[in-house]
């Protein structure tokens, strides 16, 4: 009997320390990271390692998510909930484990499985919507379809839309005019918009039949470069840091809205510092809604019709964002 009594104790020692000690962490190229496996059980998610598809899935009833260890493809990419989202830095394999920046932690996966809540009767109900380019800046031109005009028309479209669920919304620019990059952020902030919503669409020269999709950007985290940036470039902390959780849950929310209503491919919610998201006071993203240049989805965003449901998107991703911040 004394000798369970003095083994118990032992015991409960080695587990008080294991747990003390916490998910385990290293650090790599100036960058500390936790192991996948470690963080996933700190949140009660199930680990399964798919050897035939390289990813790590993990699982409960509220969430999904597919981390890619593909060492042939880009180790940024993780699946939350069906939606891709581009990680800051790529997934870490050392020692037969996989290991997540605690940047990545802290500015895209938190904001999205845990999101941030309003405080108390701070309600969200003045919109600023940014349609992109205009006056002397075209934006994309293809054959007769000028970016300027269609985002113009899309934002008409999603303020109607917006204001029948009783927001109050406004325009960056309600004609073709030109408005400085740095104006856009800044009317939002004096006219008290509770979310910044700049629309636009994309082109490429080579690919054309190929690439498409909507992507949707909020404010790269500070310490990191922008998605796009291929790891070079700036890495300093901006006005739009100030709202990042937000930014980012706002632009998740964004891009499954978009997947849900439209057949769409899903390019990705994305970070980068444009001048509207890196000025923004205010949750703020950037919607590259699609391609003028590829022959199919360009004739489709040329269409009202299809910029009407692209429109109730983006309403339902602002809804959405409005639910899960309980605002």
């Amino acid at each position: 009997m004394s000798r369970l009594f003095f083994a118990f104790p032992a015991f409960l020692l080695l587990a008080m320390r294991a747990y003390a000690a916490g998910p385990e962490h290293v650090r790599s190229a100036g960058r500390d990271y936790v192991r996948v496996d470690d963080w996933a059980r700190g949140r009660d998610l199930q680990v399964r390692w798919n050897d035939a598809d390289h990813t790590i899935q993990l699982s409960n009833r509220f969430a999904r998510l597919a981390f890619s260890t593909d060492p042939h493809q880009d180790g940024r990419h993780v699946e939350i909930n069906g939606v891709n989202v581009w990680l800051a830095f790529p997934i870490l394999s050392q020692n037969g484990h996989a290991y997540v920046s605690d940047l990545d932690v802290s500015y895209t996966l938190n904001p999205v499985l845990s999101p941030p809540q309003n405080p108390p009767g701070l309600r969200i109900k003045s919109i600023c919507l940014d349609p992109g380019h205009g006056g002397r800046d075209p934006g994309f031109v293809v054959a007769r379809s000028q970016e300027k005009k269609l985002t113009l028309l899309l934002a008409r479209e999603v303020q109607d839309q917006l204001t029948k669920a009783g927001f109050n919304v406004f325009l960056t620019r309600n004609s073709d005019t030109y408005v400085d990059l740095a104006e856009r952020p800044a009317i939002a902030h004096r006219r008290n918009a509770d979310l910044f919503v700049s629309l636009h669409f994309n082109a490429v020269e080579d690919g054309r039949d190929e690439v498409k999709g909507v992507q949707v950007f909020s404010c790269t985290p500070p310490g990191a470069t922008s998605s796009n940036a291929g790891g070079e470039g700036d890495t300093r902390a901006v006005t739009g840091n100030r709202q990042g959780a937000r930014s980012m849950l706002l632009a998740y929310e964004m891009q499954r809205a978009f997947l849900d209503n439209l057949s769409i491919e899903d390019r990705g919610v994305k970070r980068a510092r444009y001048a509207v998201l890196r000025d923004a006071a205010m949750p703020a993203i950037l919607i590259e809604g699609g391609f003028l240049s590829h022959p199919v989805e360009g004739k489709k965003i040329a269409d009202p019709a299809y910029r009407k449901q692209m429109a109730k998107a983006v309403v339902e991703g602002i809804l959405a964002y409005k639910r899960a911040v309980r605002g």
